[in-house]
């Protein structure tokens, strides 16, 4: 029979081989969580590790954040900012236009001399053209960034048109929200025997000489001023480097040459969106009316909206 006072005895005993709540619960937990991190599982709840970044993501992220940056702001320009700037220049157009109209009413009107036409009627009626006003006259050119002229291209659009100033500076005219066409200086004026030569851009800032490659032969170019209207016939165009100066000579292309028709030069960067060249685009004048004797036919609607 077992004695009562040596069992409590072994009870005290192996009570003292286990670890208790004060002193060894921390190193028990510490023990399963080391096991449970050697065998790659995490407790419920637990955050996992996180990524390592490096360089190389950074630099690629931004690359690519800085591209969609690009794209949204060549669209904003192209298509956006492009679309209000055209409206604004066609608007400022045909203010100027009307400007014109108005100091042109007190003028008088030059006495047409008949023509005879293939068919062998002789007319002198601005509705039964030809008419030969005589010599187209001449204006001086305007000090830098003055507006002179308004410009018509059918071809562009019933509604297209754009002021001319004088200069192709960038900031002044080709940008401007109110002009869009520059006048290279020492080129000739309107009307005037050499070569009348103008820039604009084709794309942003209102895309005004986006379809110069859309021209055909024989179409129409009308430069209006406080003297009357001017018809150039578009003939043909030439692609070239952004470094071609000849294509504003007084005779296009042909250095030193002396001019003996009346020329027109609208030059131009091309393709559309790019600027690795430029395409230039060559007419001659055709004739000229005054204001007073109304604008021309293709263009009396839109002129008379005005």
């Amino acid at each position: 029979m077992t004695d009562p006072h040596d069992d409590a005895a072994e009870e005290l005993r192996l009570a003292d081989l286990l670890p208790s709540q004060e002193d060894g619960g921390d190193d028990v937990r510490q023990s399963a969580g080391q096991r449970r991190h050697a065998s790659g599982r995490h407790p419920a709840g637990a955050s996992k590790p996180r990524r390592k970044v490096s360089v190389v993501g950074v630099i690629g992220e931004l690359l690519v954040t800085a591209g969609v940056l690009v794209l949204l702001f060549l669209g904003w320009q192209t298509w956006w900012q492009s679309g209000v700037l055209a409206s604004q220049q066609n608007s400022a157009a045909a203010e100027q236009s009307k400007k014109f109209l108005d100091q042109a009413k007190h003028a008088p009107t030059p006495t047409p001399t008949p023509v005879t036409t293939p068919s062998g009627t002789s007319t002198a009626s601005p509705g039964g053209a030809p008419v030969d006003y005589g010599p187209p006259p001449v204006m001086k050119a305007p000090a830098a960034a003055q507006p002179f002229a308004v410009i018509y291209v059918p071809r562009f659009g019933a509604d297209w048109k754009r002021t001319v100033r004088e200069t192709v500076d960038v900031e002044s005219v080709l940008n401007s929200y109110n002009a869009g066409v520059g006048h290279y200086p020492n080129t000739a004026m309107p009307g005037d025997v050499g070569n009348f030569a103008i820039a604009a851009h084709d794309t942003g800032y209102g895309n005004t000489f986006i379809d110069v490659s859309k021209l055909q032969v024989g179409d129409a170019i009308y430069i209006q001023t406080k003297d009357g209207y001017y018809t150039y016939r578009f003939r043909n165009m030439e692609y070239i480097r952004p470094s071609t100066i000849q294509v504003l000579y007084s005779v296009p292309q042909v250095k030193d040459a002396q001019p003996g028709d009346r020329y027109i030069t609208m030059t131009t960067c091309n393709p559309p969106y790019h600027a690795q060249e430029r395409i230039a685009a060559f007419g001659v004048l055709e004739s000229w009316q005054p204001l007073s004797a109304g604008p021309p036919k293709e263009i009396a609607a839109e002129v008379g909206g005005n």
